[in-house]
């Protein structure tokens, strides 16, 4: 249900952006999202997206338009036309999902090569964001391990209230850490990759949507990727063909997924904080 109270916002946002006066004629929703509400608008002048949360976090939206548009600048995806965004929602085009096709893998994974390839002299982004819900911290630092510690880490520790024991496993892992990680540059990541962040169009065309950005370690995203499954295995053959990933980046999925599952146990609770023990009993037995 579409509230009265941002509905004329929404036109007149709509109305501003488009130079048209825009009417909204009804809306379907959409499923999918666990933080925010999401509808199928159809205005007078087509139909679009909206992504809305009256209870939103500060800048939430204002920082997800800015990534989508750091994104669609570096035409490696196709990413929805941003239309506007103010406090409690966002507006971008409405992309009607295609069925997957033979080419979409080979063609999604060369493109987040060509993504990864987008380098900076820092790890760390010029603004801070969000993960899901939770405030994730971008500070420019000089390498990676110092990043991954005080910026993916410790930040989600600090938030959720973790047992003793796993604050001390965590303490003796970051020892170790620096011998764990091969060096690479910082790469531009989507943040939060996922089988539920990105759309098909045409048929095999991938899109992007809901970014996590920064400037970090690639095979944050390439794990990301195997959390939860949906990703075929050509997907990878074609990313290693396009820029090849460091030996033995297999073994490092379980490491670098240590963040994206903290973030769930704060998000989630439940049996996420089992997983987190077992990698943690891997590297620190």
């Amino acid at each position: 249900m579409l509230p009265l109270e941002i509905k004329s916002r929404i036109e007149s946002c709509l109305s501003e952006n488009l130079n048209q006066s825009v009417v909204v004629n009804s809306y379907q929703t959409i499923s999918g999202g666990c933080i925010n509400n999401a509808l199928k608008l159809k205005t007078t002048y087509g139909e679009y997206f909206l992504k809305w949360n009256l209870g939103s976090k500060q800048k939430m939206f204002e920082t997800e338009y800015k990534s989508l548009q750091i994104l669609n600048n570096t035409h490696t995806f196709y990413i929805p036309e941003l239309i506007c965004f103010d406090d409690d929602f966002l507006i971008t085009e409405f992309i009607d999902p295609a069925n997957n096709s033979k080419k979409l893998w080979g063609t999604f994974g060369r493109n987040l090569a060509r993504l990864h390839n987008k380098s900076n002299p820092k790890f760390g982004l010029s603004f801070d964001n969000y993960i899901g819900s939770l405030p994730q911290q971008n500070a420019f630092e000089n390498n990676w391990i110092t990043f991954f510690i005080r910026h993916r880490l410790n930040a989600q520790l600090k938030i959720g209230d973790f047992p003793n024991n796993i604050l001390a496993d965590f303490e003796e892992l970051f020892v170790k850490l620096p011998n764990l990680f091969p060096n690479e540059k910082p790469s531009l990541l989507h943040g939060d990759l996922w089988s539920g962040n990105f759309l098909i169009k045409n048929k095999g065309t991938p899109v992007l949507i809901d970014p996590a950005i920064y400037y970090g370690y690639r095979e944050m995203d390439i794990a990301m990727s195997k959390l939860f499954g949906g990703f075929n295995s050509d997907f990878y053959d074609y990313y290693n063909e396009t820029f090849p990933l460091e030996k033995e980046w297999e073994e490092r999925v379980k490491l670098c997924n240590l963040y994206p599952l903290l973030v769930h146990v704060n998000l989630f609770g439940g049996g996420y904080l089992n997983q987190v023990k077992n990698i943690l009993s891997y590297y620190v037995g």
